[in-house]
């Protein structure tokens, strides 16, 4: 848009401009088309998504499709529809003070058409963003038509109007955003009736309220999300408004753990120390992401409600917590999280899964410790072999031992370099680990791999672990 169009203030200076709104659905398909031509990313920030889900939000675009998004909790489908909102343009003209942002050229409630019909080109406009565009509810069984739709105002109608007068209505949510997206989350959780407003509301654009009927020809690209359990379980949704979806999307957790890792740091809130670097291991990122890779694949817990990618994220701040209050106690120089840190994610896990009890009852420590356990043994064999760790071995099976600790400075670790055989050499395969905090991190890598391998014993003494043949 160019921008000497934002000066223009009145219906008449916007009609010599040559400048016209198009309906919404054509805005989105318009922009949308730039972008793909512009080799341009359609919803940046997006990630895992490039060959599944994108794609079919494209032709949905494209085709003009009313969309719902199908998926357990945390699969950005929130984040996804919010992103659509970045295909409007940036701004739009509407007639100034219209509550519901009417097309100057097109005005569809009264109070505007009288405006125009006062005023002629001389109607003042404004111009909105995007932002005023694009609106969405949580549904909840307390969502009302008067929310989404709106309301006959009774101080209006003391003021004189007919109750069949548009401006009588005090408008929701929906009219409010027209010529935008409207995105309603977790959608079978309307109740019936405000179900059926809705999807008449889509197909036939008749505004129902307290039984007076009123035709408004709303512009509004509808998006809407569920989780797949709730979509398809018969009572829960009326099949009508399922079908005035056009078209269904199936959304799905990263299935790639470099994709895993990437949401986990783009979407980390941790605030870092800029006095203190942080460092954090590949394999350590690797451990996180494999551990819920592994929660999602386990019989022990409940897969309809899904595992989260937030448990990723917040495995990963608690994991950087521990490791930030260890190098300020140290007076360390670097924040370097390690295996020993890993037991400050139970909380942080615990809350986010939904286990399936069979015969007997689980402890939720006992489940966390085995996935623990399976994203260190797989990430250790991902970097190293046990064959060729036969001189670390053979250091321990002589009597020696080490103990770790998640308090102790990195330092403490020095003395295990040089008196542990082939413990300098293994650590090189994991990187160029040459500060004292990546050769701690590393060591434990080691030694709790060749644990899980069943090649060290391991005692914990407090908040000390020590290994030993």
């Amino acid at each position: 848009m160019e921008p000497q169009l934002l000066e223009i203030q009145t219906l008449g200076e916007l009609e010599r401009s040559g400048y016209r709104p198009l309906p919404v659905r054509i805005e989105l398909r318009n922009n949308l088309l730039q972008r793909l031509r512009n080799r341009e990313r359609i919803l940046p920030g997006i990630i895992g998504y490039d060959e599944t889900v994108l794609p079919e939000i494209e032709n949905a675009i494209l085709a003009g499709h009313h969309m719902i998004f199908l998926g357990e909790r945390g699969q950005a489908k929130s984040r996804v529809i919010r992103a659509l909102a970045g295909l409007l343009d940036e701004f739009t003209p509407v007639l100034a003070g219209c509550e519901i942002n009417d097309d100057p050229f097109a005005p569809i409630c009264a109070r505007c058409r009288r405006l125009v019909a006062e005023q002629g080109r001389d109607a003042p406009i404004a111009w909105i963003d995007r932002d005023h565009r694009y609106a969405e509810k949580l549904a909840t069984p307390d969502v009302s038509v008067a929310d989404l739709i709106g309301e006959i105002d009774p101080i209006k109608v003391a003021e004189g109007r007919y109750l069949a007068d548009t401006e009588t209505i005090h408008y929701g949510l929906i009219p409010r955003v027209n010529r935008g997206i409207f995105a309603i989350n977790e959608l079978p959780d309307l109740t019936e009736k405000v179900q059926v407003g809705l999807f008449n509301l889509m197909e036939e654009r008749d505004v129902q309220i307290k039984g007076y009927k009123i035709r408004l020809p709303l512009d509004v690209l509808f998006v809407a999300s569920a989780n797949p359990e709730d979509y398809t379980s018969r009572g829960r949704i009326i099949t009508p408004l399922k079908d005035r979806f056009d078209i269904q999307i199936r959304t799905h957790y990263p299935r790639e753990l470099d994709q895993e890792i990437a949401i986990m740091e783009q979407e980390s809130g941790y605030p870092l120390r800029s006095e203190m670097p942080l460092r954090v291991p590949r394999f350590l990122k690797e451990i996180l992401a494999q551990i819920t890779f592994e929660a999602r694949a386990s019989n022990e817990i409940n897969q309809a409600s899904g595992v989260s990618v937030r448990v990723t994220i917040n495995n990963y701040e608690a994991v950087l917590s521990n490791a930030e209050k260890r190098a300020v106690i140290n007076a360390d120089n670097e924040i370097v999280p390690r295996i020993s840190d890993l037991h400050s994610l139970y909380p942080s896990t615990a809350g986010k899964l939904e286990l399936e009890y069979a015969a007997e009852e689980r402890k939720d420590e006992d489940l966390i410790e085995r996935l623990i356990n399976r994203a260190v043994l797989k990430t250790f064999d991902r970097y190293l072999k046990v064959e060729d760790l036969k001189p670390v071995t053979a250091y321990f099976e002589q009597g020696w031992g080490v103990e770790v600790s998640d308090r102790s400075p990195s330092a403490d670790y020095m003395d295990a370099l040089h008196e542990v055989p082939g413990l300098r050499d293994a650590i090189a395969h994991l990187g160029a680990f040459e500060s004292p905090g990546l050769m701690a991190t590393a060591s434990e890598f080691i030694f709790e791999g060749l644990h899980l391998h069943q090649k060290l014993n391991k005692d914990r003494q407090g908040g000390r672990f020590a290994y030993h043949a």
